[in-house]
């Protein structure tokens, strides 16, 4: 019997986790706050210029215009009037990504980012009521560095401007915490996520709490924690996760449900804009300040101008009526429009009862916490993280609901399947698979195929990562093909064209459930197949693009070579597993993400043990007993039990082999030992085929322990 394919699914999960919080969708929760309300792996984002090019004009940032080719300087006109630009900002746009190493697939919404984030600086040194006649030149001068796309100087400026105004704190603090914030937003816009979580901080720190301006300090709370996420999300910078965890947890007590309770829309006129928007009595209304905050229930971004103003309305003095006056502009989902329309809508609201205690801003800081804490607990070997984030996903769907807002309550119901697949991966039995199975299954009642594509085909592959799991886990192979069923539904919707990554990461999912079904069946056509869907993918994972994801698919197909390896009588194949499981451990590094780095040692170990079976000599098998000894390291009994069962069991194999070619009887007792715990924890833990195939070598071991006492 071959050793079942727990590694395989193990690490299609961790390839999941990898993709999902590459990208995080954000909403505002406050005024101007980020807040993380789930995963986006696949945004398209159109500026015109095709990728390579722009790859091709941030490695040329620094070169003067006349230096540049006929092409580029088209490309960077191109993008002048795609993102609302000017030529010196454009440069300084790109000028940026080139200081921040940005990976190239991700160049593109960068550099979107960016733009946005400019434009929001236009009006950063705007005088304000009480300046001085010094303060004032100070903003003139800066607002002049801001347009010449000349940040650093606009960002010192800004920092002289402070100072001024921390002399008069006490007449002047509204103004010098919001040049604090406007600091960091020019921080965020050069990808400086640290520096900007210091000058937010520091916004929010010139209101003692529970001041006349305790709104303004909250908002600057918010954006602090956004900021401190994406360092962590973004650099692997695991500190700063710890950091923003902490300020979502002091958030919740500051945001409370009853804090700002939010207008309903009573009704809507029938045949209007508002009625075609999707506008339905009982939807929350945006409001012009920014409280309440709600998205639209059938779209995936908030109505806003460039500036970033919500929805304007007037309310009667009998606070029954109010009118619509204008969606400035309503960007529908990104996934499958680029267009932006200008819409007027007339409706009718009611004011809301003293006892109604609905706030987005409670339920999407329960959100960002639980994304901040899943994000660090797939890095983590232990589960607490990953059980606190199940925890702040229930509370935040105390307030989205479906019949309030059906999407947001889909992507929260994939956020809280996800938490629950990266669980169950490390559990035993299977009960939180299936919950994340339920969750899934949950959220494509909304997400419906023809509403959004491409949330209903992430959460297709989701379902299908979660399914092989839990199929690798059961004899049977129906569940196996459930999920190769879905990631083939999937594909109908994330094509190479489309969304060139998506895909490959699609076809990886594939792969993987088709390498563990073709271990379970007697030819090799679907281990075959898993491989050419790697190799596939690989066209387009490549380790300069994605090299987590690269070296993730390299172990995948490792551990798809090594299976057709043992079916097959020479070495060839299981000599490229070795290669492919040696290059995957170039980027899966210990210190980048410990659980994915002990995931792939196990399954290095475990092809080098095939190749030493074969070989006479020991020098293979001692490098197999290596490598699941450093995969021990991160995968303790405690943590994974069932991850830890399999290496641990794995060593005793091999040291069952090696004791058996060195006539080493207390070798062979203590791989005895190991073999027997592998085999008792799998049967505890409902692995039913993991079970099987430790049972079957516990019979082999005891026969070796026996001839050697003999000896």
């Amino acid at each position: 019997m071959k050793q079942p394919m727990r590694f395989i699914a193990t690490l299609g999960v961790c390839f999941l986790a990898l993709n999902t919080t590459t990208h995080a969708q954000q909403v505002k929760v406050d005024t101007g706050g980020i807040g993380i309300v789930g995963p986006v792996t696949s945004s398209t984002i159109i500026t015109g210029v095709p990728l390579e090019k722009v790859d091709e004009l941030v490695r040329d940032a620094k070169r003067p215009l006349e230096e540049l080719t006929a092409q580029q300087r088209e490309n960077i006109a191109l993008l002048k009037e795609k993102l609302d630009l000017n030529e010196r900002q454009v440069r300084a746009a790109l000028g940026i990504l080139d200081e921040n190493d940005i990976p190239p697939e991700r160049l593109t919404a960068k550099l979107v980012e960016i733009a946005e984030s400019f434009k929001a600086l236009r009006e950063t040194a705007s005088a304000q009521p009480g300046d001085s006649p010094r303060i004032v030149s100070l903003r003139a001068e800066a607002q002049k560095a801001v347009e010449a796309g000349e940040l650093a100087k606009a960002s010192e400026l800004l920092a002289n401007v402070v100072a001024e105004q921390t002399r008069s704190l006490d007449r002047l603090a509204v103004n010098a915490a919001d040049t604090y914030a406007r600091l960091g937003g020019i921080a965020l816009t050069r990808l400086r996520y640290a520096e900007a979580a210091t000058h937010f901080a520091n916004a929010a720190g010139v209101f003692p709490p529970n001041s006349a301006h305790e709104d303004k300090r909250i908002s600057y709370l918010q954006k602090e924690a956004g900021a401190l996420f994406l360092q962590g999300d973004e650099f692997g910078d695991n500190g700063a996760l710890l950091s923003a965890i902490e300020r979502y947890k002091r958030l919740v007590d500051l945001v409370h449900r009853e804090r700002a309770p939010s207008p309903r829309v009573d009704a809507v006129q029938p045949g209007s804009a508002a009625e075609a928007a999707g506008f339905q009595p009982g939807d929350l209304v945006l409001t012009i300040d920014g409280r309440p905050v709600e998205s639209f229930p059938d779209l995936q971004q908030i109505a806003r101008t460039s500036a970033g103003e919500t929805l304007v309305f007037e309310v009667d003095r009998g606070g029954v009526k109010v009118t619509l006056k204008a969606i400035p502009t309503l960007r529908e989902s990104k996934d499958r429009f680029d267009n932006v329309h200008r819409i007027g809508v007339l409706g009718i609201i009611r004011s809301p009862s003293p006892d109604e205690t609905h706030s987005l801003d409670w339920a999407g800081t329960h959100n960002s916490l639980g994304f901040a804490l899943f994000t660090l607990g797939i890095r983590e070997s232990g589960t607490a993280k990953l059980e606190e984030a199940v925890g702040a996903y229930r509370e935040a769907l105390k307030e989205i609901t479906r019949e309030g807002s059906p999407l947001g309550w889909a992507t929260t119901q994939v956020n809280l399947g996800l938490v629950f697949a990266a669980l169950g991966g490390r559990e035993s039995g299977t009960a939180k698979l299936e919950e994340a199975v339920a969750a899934y299954r949950e959220a494509l009642k909304e997400q419906i195929r023809e509403r959004v594509p491409l949330e209903w085909a992430r959460t297709q592959i989701s379902l299908g990562n979660a399914l092989s799991i839990l199929g690798a886990r059961e004899s049977g192979t129906a569940k196996l093909e459930e999920a190769v069923a879905a990631f083939r539904e999937a594909l109908k919707e994330t094509t190479r064209e489309r969304v060139p990554l998506g895909w490959a990461g699609t076809q990886i999912s594939l792969g993987n459930a088709l390498s563990i079904l073709g271990a379970r069946e007697s030819g090799t056509a679907k281990l075959e197949e898993a491989v050419a869907a790697f190799r596939e993918a690989l066209k387009e994972i490549t380790r300069e693009r994605a090299p987590l994801h690269w070296a993730a698919a390299q172990s995948l197909l490792g551990k798809a070579l090594q299976t057709l390896g043992e079916r097959e009588s020479g070495t060839a194949k299981l000599e490229e597993a070795v290669a492919a499981h040696r290059d995957a451990l170039k980027e899966i590094t210990r210190e980048r993400a410990p659980l994915q780095w002990a995931t792939a040692q196990s399954l290095l170990g475990k092809a080098l043990q095939t190749l030493g079976e074969r070989e006479s000599g020991t020098a293979k098998l001692e490098e197999a007993v290596a490598a699941y000894r450093d995969a021990l390291k991160e995968i303790t009994r405690e943590g994974a039990p069932l991850q830890w069962a399999m290496s641990f069991g794995s060593e005793g194999v091999a040291l069952i082999l090696l004791a058996e070619r060195r006539g080493d009887a207390a070798m062979a007792k203590t791989a005895l030992s190991q073999i027997n715990a592998a085999f008792e924890t799998m049967r505890d833990g409902g692995d039913a085929p993991s079970a099987a195939y430790y049972e079957q070598q516990l019979s082999r071991a005891r026969a070796i322990v026996a001839r050697l006492r003999e000896q």
